[in-house]
């Protein structure tokens, strides 16, 4: 896959020195441009992500382990003091010169805070994270970082540590998921907070079509999802299959991976089921998010005609959990799949979808919406039973964040 204009000049920024904070609207390729980095030019460098399952499907650790940073129990001088007695995490992060941080956006900022400070003392160093490169990437447009119920948005960028760390701002603005403008140019509007009368007009236009039998169903709520799913494979009148997943690893790491890996312990399928696949395909065939029926169930594969009407034989696969030195502690091998009549929004971060039902009534979290509808390629493959604008929400610091550093994007025209 050929880099777009805005990637390759985002390439020649990272190929520097500088921090870097690398942002965009969903669907821009973002993850794309950090994973060849990586593979050409910094492939020694850790990629942090925020999240233990984040951390298994991008074959990373998390930021917390890495920086050894627990719960914050104790508050952040308790966790600074423990971490500089750590002698693994000393030798660490004195001899690294480049973190990639995937999903900053979910990251709180006090998290982001600490690990500063635990860096420029590990490295002796006044420098900001004492004078390791940092290149942080996401959308904080996105899901908001994770805090407690009822603790305010703690978003990094609000913190001292985030200008302290002078990133170069490198905004992608060529779309590489969607291929209907239209659509694309109403996400944009609403991803902050702009809502025009064409942006109605085009969600009011998805109410009333008929919907697909077999169709992704979006979900707020996990419950809703897990019911949905279980009733639609009960009406399949195939025998259900049960394979389970082979673990291995280190007993309290396969308990966590049980929790963060993609796949169930056990997978239970049959002929027929409407299902969705959990990671990219290296040569491109299907993406993350990619759904189709399956025809044929083998023990080491599973045949399954995807929506595009292509066939595909699908191998089993492993996610493992890595710890903070970078080392598989636990491993799981299954195939990649899931049942695709319903997953929640939140887990439909990062997949793309030719069509899905979504559900944008009732969301609670700013970002929700726009999450759910930027998994889309087009409007024609968008239906809504129905919505309505308070669901639409966008947290003011965030519009406020992106007003300020327009014109500052080293790879695009204003953000």
């Amino acid at each position: 896959m050929e880099l777009t204009p805005c990637q390759s000049r985002a390439i020649e920024v990272l190929k520097g020195r500088q921090n870097v904070f690398i942002t965009g609207e969903a669907g821009t390729g973002k993850s794309f441009l950090i994973h060849r980095y990586l593979l050409r030019y910094a492939p020694k460098a850790p990629i942090l992500a925020s999240t233990g399952a984040a951390a298994v499907l991008v074959g990373g650790r998390t930021f917390h382990s890495f920086f050894s940073l627990g719960i914050l129990e104790g508050g952040k001088q308790r966790v600074i003091e423990r971490a500089v007695r750590n002698g693994k995490l000393l030798k660490r992060l004195r001899e690294i010169d480049e973190i990639i941080i995937d999903e900053i956006s979910m990251l709180p900022g006090v998290v982001l805070d600490t690990a500063e400070e635990i860096a420029r003392v590990a490295r002796e160093s006044d420098e900001p994270w004492g004078g390791i490169r940092i290149v942080a990437v996401g959308d904080f447009a996105q899901l908001p970082p994770v805090t407690a119920r009822g603790e305010y948005r703690d978003w990094a960028f609000c913190h001292p540590v985030w200008h302290k760390s002078q990133f170069e701002v490198v905004g992608l603005q060529t779309p590489v998921r969607f291929i209907d403008s239209d659509f694309y140019s109403a996400l944009n509007l609403i991803r902050l907070g702009r809502f025009s009368e064409s942006t109605k007009q085009l969600l009011n236009s998805r109410q009333n079509s008929e919907v697909p039998k077999d169709i992704t169903h979006l979900y707020p709520w996990r419950k809703m999802v897990e019911s949905f799913n279980r009733d639609r494979l009960q009406e399949i009148t195939e025998p259900v299959q049960k394979i389970p997943s082979i673990y291995s690893g280190q007993a309290r790491a396969v308990e966590a991976l049980k929790k963060q890996a993609p796949v169930p312990e056990v997978l239970e399928l049959k002929e027929g089921a409407y299902v969705m696949l959990q990671q990219n395909d290296p040569r491109g065939r299907w993406v993350n998010g990619s759904t189709g029926w399956i025809r044929d169930i083998g023990e080491e594969k599973i045949t399954i005609e995807l929506v595009n009407g292509k066939v595909i034989r699908l191998m089993k696969a492993s996610f493992s959990l890595v710890d903070a030195e970078g080392e598989i502690i636990a491993e799981v091998v299954n195939f990649p799949l899931r049942l695709a009549y319903a997953t929640t929004i939140h887990k439909s971060q990062g997949q793309t979808f030719d069509r899905a039902v979504i559900y944008l009534k009732g969301l609670w979290e700013p970002g929700q919406a726009y999450v759910a509808l930027s998994r889309l390629r087009s409007s024609q493959g968008l239906f809504l039973p129905e919505w309505n604008v308070a669901s639409f929400r966008v947290d003011r610091d965030v519009a406020r964040f992106y007003q300020e550093i327009q014109g500052l994007s080293a790879a695009a025209p204003p953000l």
